[in-house]
C-alpha cells in the first residue's frame, strides 16, 4: 500500500468535537481505499493522525466490520460493512458498466493498460482497470488508487475540462499537496491544460513515473462537465509512436460512452436525471 511516503503535518482539531472525529475516521477510511494491508504506522501518517487516535478509530471500526485486522500480521484491511455500502451505492450509480466495452476495446487494440478515473472533489479515484498484455504493465495504478487531480493523464484530463473558475480553484488547492510529484509544478499544469484543450487530448510523459507516462480523454455528461476519464497507460515510446491512433481511438470511446451515459440519464439511472425509471443496470450494456 503506497501510503508510507507520505509525510505531512499533523491538522489539529478541536478537542472532543463530533464532527472532528467523523472527519478523522473518514481520512483514514479513504487513505485505506487505496487497497491492500497497511501497518497502523503508514495508516497514521497517510492519515496526517497521531498513532494513539489512529488505533482509537481503527479499533472502533474492527468492532463495527468497516475495518479487518489480521491477528497475526497486525495489519489493517477495509472489512464487510464497507462492501455492503458500496453495494448499495453502485445499485444507485455504476459507470463502470458504461464504459467496460471501451476499456476491453481499447486494450484489444493497444495492448496496454486502461484505466476509468472519476472526480472526487480535487481528487481522481480510480474505479476500474484493464491490465494490458504488454509485459511492462503500470501496475501502480489499482482500482481504489487516489490522485490530486493533475497527477496522472486521466486526472489532468478531468481537471482541464473542468469549468474555468471550478478549474482555478482546484489549482489554487492543488498547489500545496504535490508534495509527492516534484515534477508537477502550477505552470506545468497549466501549461499542459493549455495544450490539451487545443489539441483535444491529455498527454503526460516521464512526470509520475519514470519512462512511462498516459495518454487521456475526458468524458463528459450532457452538460459538457467532466465525469470520468479514459487514459491509456504506457511506456513513453509506446505512446509516442502510436500517439495519433491513441488519442483518435480515446476520443472514439468517449464518445460512446457519452452517449450511452446521455441515455442512462434520460431514463433516470445516473445523477441529474429528473424522471423516473425503471431502469436496470443491465439495460445500459
Amino acid at each position: 500500500m503506497s501510503t508510507a511516503a507520505r509525510p505531512k503535518a499533523m491538522v489539529n482539531h478541536p478537542p472532543g468535537s463530533s464532527t472532528s472525529t467523523v472527519e478523522r475516521a473518514m481520512r483514514v477510511l479513504r487513505v485505506m481505499s487505496e487497497g491492500g494491508n497497511a501497518r497502523l504506522t503508514d495508516i497514521a501518517a497517510a492519515a496526517e493522525l497521531d498513532k494513539a487516535t489512529t488505533l482509537r478509530l481503527l479499533e472502533v471500526m474492527v468492532r463495527d466490520g468497516f475495518v479487518a485486522r489480521d491477528v497475526q500480521s497486525k495489519q489493517f484491511s477495509l472489512g464487510p460493512e464497507l462492501m455492503v455500502l458500496g453495494a448499495a451505492a453502485l445499485r444507485r450509480f455504476d459507470p463502470r458498466p458504461l464504459a467496460r466495452p471501451s476499456l476491453l476495446r481499447l486494450v484489444g487494440q493497444f495492448e496496454d493498460s486502461v484505466v476509468l478515473s472519476i472526480p472526487s472533489g480535487v481528487e481522481s479515484l480510480c474505479i476500474d482497470v484493464e491490465e494490458g498484455t504488454y509485459p511492462i504493465r503500470a501496475n501502480y495504478l489499482r482500482v481504489g488508487s487516489r490522485r490530486p487531480l493533475g497527477a496522472g493523464a486521466g486526472s489532468l484530463a478531468l481537471l482541464a475540462w473542468m469549468p474555468e473558475a471550478e478549474r482555478e480553484a482546484a489549482l489554487e488547492i492543488l498547489a500545496s499537496q504535490m508534495s509527492r510529484y516534484p515534477r508537477i509544478t502550477p505552470a506545468l499544469l497549466r501549461e499542459r491544460i493549455t495544450d490539451a484543450r487545443e489539441r483535444g487530448h491529455v498527454v503526460l510523459l516521464d512526470v509520475v513515473v519514470e519512462r512511462m507516462g498516459g495518454i487521456a480523454v475526458p468524458v463528459l455528461d450532457p452538460e459538457g462537465r467532466p465525469v470520468a476519464a479514459l487514459s491509456i497507460a504506457a511506456l513513453n515510446d509506446r505512446i509516442l509512436a502510436r500517439q495519433a491512433a491513441m488519442a483518435q481511438a480515446l476520443v472514439r470511446e468517449s464518445t460512446v460512452c457519452q452517449v450511452r451515459w446521455a441515455e442512462a440519464v434520460r431514463t433516470s439511472r445516473l445523477p441529474g436525471a429528473r424522471t423516473p425509471s425503471k431502469t436496470t443496470p443491465e439495460t445500459l450494456r
